[in-house]
Formats: structure tokens, sequence, C-alpha cells
């Protein structure tokens, strides 16, 4: 990661997953882009540019090229919730992100491994090493539970079936599934700029989402809120 950074993009993929963020973002200006609202400002007096992609791999890809070409930022951190595939993780729990891998992209048909993208040279994209290890410091002052650096595993699904859970961790890797963070991950490392994604779990992807997405969803982006915090106040 470059030495000093002067602007961060941040992305959360919901309304609840922004709206801690927006009121303390100060001197805010608000510009929309391809349908997404761009909120510029200082958080913490370190410049910002704060959005909601909206749900999926295409949103996420939208809005990391923009806050890239058009923001000129220079690293994103992407926060939000999860559902937990490592066995040790509970509802409200956290990862941070070692890597990202498209767990949908699948052409085994074709002779290439579960998640490979065919003739890239890089399926699993990995997260800035400074912004990992600050993100998980601040997990470790601010949350009361657990905490870990894993594989966010991402696809165009909500994923509620045990055998895929089962899969997805022995099998791909995987610490948590979600919706956004290996597109955000490959558009960065198409860039070079240094990123992380920040999950906290809301559901245990086994069928029970029903139950405690909503309700945990609120407890969840506040815990995703008080790491991102606590980093801008280490950084």
């Amino acid at each position: 990661m470059t030495t000093e950074l002067k602007k961060y993009g941040l992305i959360g993929a919901m309304d609840e997953e922004i709206e801690l963020m927006l009121k303390g973002v100060e001197q805010m200006e608000k510009t929309v882009k391809a349908g997404i609202h761009f909120y510029e400002g200082f958080f913490l007096s370190k410049e910002i540019v704060l959005c909601k992609s909206g749900v999926g791999k295409v949103n996420a890809a939208i809005c990391t090229q923009i806050l890239i070409d058009l923001y000129k930022v220079d690293a994103i951190i992407f926060t939000g919730v999860a559902g937990a595939l490592h066995p040790s993780l509970e509802i409200g729990d956290m990862v941070i992100s070692a890597d990202c891998m498209h767990h949908d992209m699948d052409v085994t048909s074709l002779g290439f491994p579960r998640g490979t993208i065919p003739y890239e040279t890089n399926s699993i994209f990995a997260a800035d090493p400074a912004l990992i290890q600050a993100a998980y410091e601040s997990s470790q002052k601010v949350l009361d539970g657990f905490s870990m650096i894993g594989r966010v595993l991402s696809g165009d699904q909500f994923i509620t079936n045990r055998d895929l859970v089962q899969y997805f961790h022995e099998d791909l890797g995987g610490a948590c599934t979600e919706m956004e963070g290996a597109a955000v991950a490959q558009v960065c490392s198409k860039n070079d700029i240094p990123f992380v994604v920040i999950r906290s779990m809301s559901d245990k992807a086994d069928g029970s989402a029903h139950v405690n997405f909503v309700d945990f969803t609120v407890k969840a982006s506040r815990h995703s809120y008080n790491i991102v915090e606590e980093m801008f106040r280490s950084l």
C-alpha cells in the first residue's frame, strides 16, 4: 500500500450500511453518477467519498470503477453484512478479507476449477496488507465478539443451503459469503487500488436467514461502522 493515502472510497450495499457513516461526514457534497449517490466530504479529518452501491456484483463493480475514475480515490473500503461459512463464526462476528473470490464463476464443464475466471491471470484478489491489519486491529478494540481474517466469497445468490455452506468453506476456503466483495476486489486489482472488505455476520447462510437477517442487519451494520470509525482514528 502507498505510504500516504489521501482519499478513501467507502462503499456499502444497503442504506443500513451507510446511514451511520453519513451522520459523521463533514463538508458534504452530493452527486449522482449512474444512479448512484456519492457523498464527498471529510470523516474524522480524512477525505472520503461515501456511496451505496446497491446489491449484487454488477452494481458493486460499476460503483468501484466510478470511485476510481471520477473521484480519484486512493483506496477502497467495503463494509456490510454477510452469511457465515466458517463454523467458528456466529451472528455479529466479523470477517476481514484476506482475499476475495467469485463462488458463482463456474466453468467446471470446460475443465476450470470452480471460481476460476477463464483466461484471466488472477481469480483470487488479495486485499491490502496494511488495510487488513488496520481493520483487524480496530475490530479487536471495538468489537464485543469474534473477528477473523479470511476469504470472502461473492456471488449473485443469497445462500441458504447447508451443503453449499460446507462446500464453500471446505473446498473454496471461504469464511463468509455475500454479493459484492469479489467484484470490488477484482476492479481494485485491475486498477492497482488497495482495498479491504469488512463483513459482519448477519446470518449463518443455513436456511435460518428469514428469521434473523432483518433483525441483525442493523446490529451488524453498527459493528462494521464501529470498525471503520476506529480505522480512521488510527490511519
